[in-house]
């Protein structure tokens, strides 16, 4: 575990023996991937750097070196934030996991948009004395519940959109579907692109992206004809899950668009766990979010 601290605008971490010899730059190029206009407003302000030595971004670290920089300040519009009720699901000083609802964009569509859980992370996060525009890290659909990752500051942001690239930020969902599923578990590997016959459906196709589910059952409901189901992506396609699913002929309940019966007020599609790797000290973070409209049964251990 690295040591990363916040003391006011400056984040100190102090440099542990695997970086022992590399130079701030190959941390900041190489490892971070940091983006490169953070990179060049340090530079230029020189005001990034080893806490009590003199020497250039060139210069070998040691173990114990404490490097600084100036990272945390607003970056938030006026009119963005927005009182809203959120469940807070795992804080720190980089990172936010929220609860998002049903019927919640998790970002604005275009500037001046409202009611997005982005809004509310906002203002939040300015009511605590934290003025800033947090980042989010993933999506969900609109009806779609559970936990959604933010960054608070841009450098945590790159590193978890990366992670995120690597999969490295490891998503279970928890579905309800129609049907009774034969299989214990199994691996949906489909390719998912648009449906040219409708603007926001998406469809198994050959010339789409590589998309990749496994699916695991969790409970079978013979009386009702569904099974829960719980998903884990190795890809982060538009409607992946409810595409799969639909495509082996359990398409979740509630989920009209792709082929469920309306007999629930939403898709019964929820993200249920969280786990990733905290973006500067590299702890594993798990984070497990309830279901709060009782539309899924919890989990059955």
């Amino acid at each position: 575990m690295i040591k990363a601290v916040k003391k006011g605008p400056i984040l100190e971490i102090t440099v542990p023996k695997k970086w022992a010899g590399i130079t701030l730059n190959h941390l900041f190029q190489d490892d971070w991937h940091a983006p490169k206009k953070l990179v060049h407003e340090w530079r230029m302000s020189r005001t990034a750097g080893i806490k009590g030595r003199t020497e250039g971004w060139e210069a070998p670290l040691s173990p114990g070196d404490i490097i600084q920089l100036p990272l945390f300040y607003s970056e938030q519009p006026p009119d963005f934030a927005e009182f809203m009720d959120i469940d807070v699901l795992y804080e720190d000083d980089f990172v936010l996991v929220l609860n998002k609802p049903a019927g919640m964009d998790t970002h604005p569509s275009q500037p001046g948009d409202k009611n997005s859980l982005q809004n509310a992370a906002a203002f939040y996060l300015m009511m605590k004395g934290e003025p800033i525009l947090p980042f989010h890290i993933h999506r969900l659909d609109k009806d779609t519940t559970g936990a959604i990752l933010f960054a608070k500051d841009r450098l945590s942001a790159a590193i978890l959109d990366q992670q995120l690239e690597k999969r490295e930020v490891k998503r279970t969902y928890l579905a309800l579907v129609h049907g009774l599923m034969k299989k214990k578990q199994g691996t949906i590997k489909e390719k998912i692109g648009s449906d040219r016959h409708h603007g926001s459906r998406r469809r198994v196709s050959a010339s789409g992206k590589d998309a990749v589910t496994h699916y695991e059952v969790v409970k079978l409901f013979p009386e009702k004809n569904m099974t829960l189901v719980k998903c884990r992506l190795d890809t982060g396609r538009t409607h992946q899950i409810r595409v799969h699913l639909s495509f082996i002929g359990h398409p979740l309940a509630g989920d009209v668009l792709y082929g469920g019966r309306p007999i629930l007020p939403r898709q019964a599609l929820h993200a249920w766990n969280l786990r990733f790797p905290h973006p500067l000290t590299e702890e594993w973070i798990e984070v497990h979010a309830p279901v709060m409209d009782g539309i899924i049964p919890e989990e059955q251990n």
